[in-house]
């Protein structure tokens, strides 16, 4: 596991821990500071780390003597947005290994800066044929295994937590909300589509999915070994950085298409191009947490107000007022609805038999699986890429004649 993988885990597992218990008290800071130091003495040691996150787990579950702090709210939008920068700064800093990583191999020499496996994760196809390997042929993969780890990991947030990974986690939906605040400086109209026409676009995503659903399941499962073997999937993520960094012009079109398509509408690539936002908003349907509403304690049925304020503050534009259990594959669990709602009874991300869920002990679960479960992986040799760097740097020199 790399570097920047490493101080990524140790920050999350500092953070989510104070969450539950040590956010906001004074000696916060020190038990906090106390758990980075020792994460980070114990990085030079897996086993160690992973005892002591599992150490400090046990601690949150069995620390029953300040409950009202697990489940206080703080401050949503705060926690999500630092939640948003906090993955976004991550991607960064792997996205700079990398590429340092990719430039000497390019270069001919061997790197002395590890490559980040969990740069696979941008790999959905070759997570997916891997999947399929493992469940049709109980084979692993060697290159990529980190593909399949995030693949898992991703569907994993979608079954628990809804698409709070769209919403908490993903850097392309942070730079989506940048770029639309950006545009509404410009032009304040909200220039949104009418309904016959949102509903088309947001079937295109879902297009995409089956596309890349087809591609999977049409391999052959008796050549899933070859393809695993062979050259083309040795490079993949190289050939995906080549496709980013140097694009052709109509990947450029595409590219300024996706950006005018966020900066037009909020959430705009979420909401009609990303496959992945398809793929979550599918399997979000098996999470047994819903935003419900109760009208026992809703202002709209006891005073008989006008109040739509969850309404508009959700930025999938789904109209929460007016549903008792919202069900839409859009919502993202984001929580601003729950945070605008002016009876904080009324609105609840919750089970059907009533157990609420508040946005830290979100934040927390979702944090737990992105970070326990590459953890798990690593330890047992599922997560970093067999391929000798030998391999890449001449695999590189012909990168753009290595095909399917």
């Amino acid at each position: 596991m790399s570097t920047i993988e490493s101080i990524t885990l140790m920050l999350a597992l500092v953070y989510s821990t104070s969450l539950l218990y040590w956010s906001g008290k004074k000696w916060g800071a020190l038990v906090s500071g106390t758990l980075l130091i020792g994460a980070t003495l114990a990085s030079f040691f897996w086993p160690l780390l992973l005892i002591l996150l599992v150490s400090v787990l046990v601690v949150t579950l069995v620390g029953q003597y300040q409950p009202a702090f697990a489940t206080a709210e703080g401050r949503p939008n705060t926690i999500r947005e630092f939640s948003q920068h906090f993955f976004a700064l991550s991607m960064l800093l792997v996205g700079v290994q990398y590429a340092i990583n990719a430039g000497l191999l390019y270069s001919g020499e061997t790197p002395w800066l590890m490559r980040p496996d969990v740069g696979d994760a941008f790999l959905p196809i070759a997570g997916g044929i891997e999947l399929k390997a493992i469940l049709t042929l109980g084979l692993w993969d060697q290159n990529h295994p980190a593909a399949v780890v995030m693949l898992c990991v991703v569907l994993l947030t979608g079954v628990l937590c809804k698409r709070a990974f769209c919403g908490w986690a993903c850097p392309l939906g942070l730079a989506g909300e940048y770029l639309y605040k950006l545009r509404k400086r410009v032009i304040k109209a909200e220039l949104l589509p009418p309904a016959w026409l949102d509903w088309p676009l947001r079937m295109l995503k879902y297009l995409l999915l089956a596309a890349l659903f087809a591609l999977v399941i049409s391999m052959p499962s008796n050549s899933i070994p070859h393809y695993l073997s062979g050259n083309y999937h040795k490079v993949a993520d190289l050939k995906m950085a080549a496709f980013f960094l140097m694009p052709s012009m109509v990947a450029l079109i595409c590219f300024g298409m996706i950006f005018a398509l966020a900066a037009w509408r909020r959430q705009g690539f979420c909401r009609y191009i990303c496959p992945y936002g398809a793929l979550l908003g599918l399997v979000s349907f098996l999470s047994p947490f819903k935003i419900r509403r109760d009208s026992q304690h809703c202002l709209i049925e006891t005073k008989g107000m006008k109040c739509d304020k969850c309404t508009r503050a959700c930025p999938a534009n789904i109209s929460v007022h007016t549903q008792k259990d919202i069900r839409s594959d859009e919502c993202q669990a984001c929580m601003r609805c729950v945070s605008a709602c002016p009876k904080k009874e009324a609105l609840q991300l919750s089970t059907r038999n009533g157990i609420n869920l508040s946005t830290r002990g979100l934040l927390v679960i979702l944090l737990t699986v992105m970070f326990m479960v590459p953890l798990f992986a690593y330890v047992g040799g599922y997560w970093h890429s067999q391929t000798p760097d030998n391999i890449k740097m001449e695999l590189i020199q012909k990168l753009d004649r290595i095909g399917h």
